[in-house]
């Protein structure tokens, strides 16, 4: 518990590195990567939720960049999801390396999937993506709903993109049990330089294209998105809306970097350096009190547009989302 906020999620970050490179994440050429030595091992990233579930972690999301790009990944989400204390394991993926492995993945004890699908028109995605393939997502999609596993698609809206684009998402819950989600683009790293779509304005072009939204407070995850469900609609559509409307104040997540950096906010560069205190022989007592330690720092509010000395600067597949 940090300013009455209940820590309880962590992303974890396994690459840095994608197969694609989508316009607000990372620049069209790519990023340096990050070598791979500095990358923490799966041993070590065990070990590290091992020791947070012992401080009150108990939901566990797998990153990347593109998580699937990290050979043994469903590996990694079998033996997280047999740590003591954890309560559910999930992903959030591009799906295009996961079509034919969602079977593994569920067995693997994979509890529920994000996919990034920022529009169904293939030309706007491969543009959006710069090389993606829409309809090998898509199949990825189907493959997880026949397969009973829970999935979320999220999608940012652009300024510049039809705004049909986000009707079309939607209807995808009105025909499927999916979660379709609407996130506001934060400004940070690429984003800086696009301008993103506020939900208010999402929300009036999928209200008059599907009447009331209608709250849902059916509990899906674990994170801070709110739900409607029109009439209709086998499944819901969702907003995650961190510049327009603030949720630091139930904020209960933690990132744990690809390089073993546990972030305490996605807009803030202060933390805790776990590889270095991992490759520095300190054992689980110790990583345990500077883990608690940095929780008790844990930022109030993610301040976007304020003046921060501390603000973040990687790009976001170098935070891990």
């Amino acid at each position: 518990m940090t300013n009455r906020r209940t820590i309880d999620y962590l992303r974890i970050s396994v690459t840095d590195r994608c197969n694609l490179r989508c316009v607000y994440c990372m620049p069209e050429g790519g990023c340096p990567e990050t070598p791979r030595h500095e990358i923490l091992s799966y041993e070590e990233i065990v070990r590290v939720a091992g020791v947070l579930s012992g401080v009150g972690i108990r939901h566990l999301r797998v990153t990347g960049g593109e998580p699937m790009v990290r050979p043994g990944c469903l590996d990694l989400v079998r033996r997280l999801r047999g740590l003591p204390g954890i309560e559910s394991v999930s992903m959030t993926s591009n799906g295009q390396l996961l079509y034919g492995r969602i079977a593994e993945a569920r067995d693997a004890g994979l509890s529920a999937l994000n996919l990034s699908i920022d529009s169904l028109c293939p030309e706007t995605y491969a543009r959006l993506t710069r090389g993606g393939c829409v309809r090998r997502t898509l199949d990825t999609l189907f493959e997880a709903i026949r397969a009973g596993l829970p999935v979320k698609i999220n999608a940012v809206p652009l300024r510049g993109v039809p705004a049909e684009d986000w009707t079309n998402l939607a209807e995808l819950a009105r025909e499927y049990p999916v979660r379709v989600r609407f996130i506001e683009l934060m400004p940070i790293g690429r984003a800086q330089g696009l301008e993103g779509v506020p939900q208010r304005e999402v929300m009036e072009r999928l209200s008059a294209a599907f009447g009331p939204l209608r709250p849902d407070k059916t509990p899906y995850g674990h994170g801070p998105a709110v739900y409607y469900r029109p009439d209709g609609f086998a499944g819901s559509i969702g907003f995650i809306s961190a510049v327009t409307r603030e949720f630091c104040g139930s904020c209960n997540r933690l990132r744990l970097t690809a390089d073993g950096f546990l972030k305490l906010c996605l807009n803030r560069a202060g933390g805790l350096d776990l590889r270095g205190l991992l490759r520095g022989g300190a054992d689980n007592v110790r990583l345990e009190t500077e883990i608690r330690e940095a929780i008790a720092r844990k930022p109030e509010r993610h301040g976007f547009f304020e003046r921060l000395p501390d603000r973040e600067t990687r790009t976001m597949n170098g935070i891990g989302g």
